[in-house]
């Protein structure tokens, strides 16, 4: 069993940045794929950023590239979303999932384990 538990968010005005982190608990990250997801109200989730276990893929929404950036600290049990140049439109509960086996997917279906998400708000 692996429990993610997100961290980082907040009210940001539009150019900031936010680093956002999920943190496992339970077991390590080992093997595990690691996705960030996000939904804002009334839309349905939508897919930001994965990584491998590795590190070796990555793979990014087209909204993602160029802004956000996703990292892992296996040694921490730790995945990142750096996220710059925010807009509002980048206002959403963001969520971090685990996908066991360590290829990396754009496929929210595909994961095994998700945390609660943290809320990031971007002002005008």
């Amino acid at each position: 069993q692996v429990q993610l538990v997100e961290s980082g968010g907040g009210l940001v005005q539009a150019g900031s940045s936010l680093r956002l982190s999920c943190a496992a608990s339970g077991r390590t990250l080992s093997g595990y794929a690691v996705g960030w997801f996000r939904q804002a109200p009334g839309k349905e989730r939508e897919f930001v950023a994965t990584i491998s276990w590795s590190g070796g893929r990555i793979y990014y929404a087209d909204f993602a590239k160029g802004r956000f950036t996703i990292s892992r600290d296996n040694a921490k049990k730790t995945v990142y979303l750096q996220m710059n140049s925010l807009k509002p439109e980048d206002t959403a509960v963001y969520r971090c999932a685990a996908r066991f086996g360590g290829s990396s997917s754009d496929q929210s279906d595909d994961y095994n384990y998700w945390g609660q998400g943290t809320q990031v708000t971007v002002s005008s």
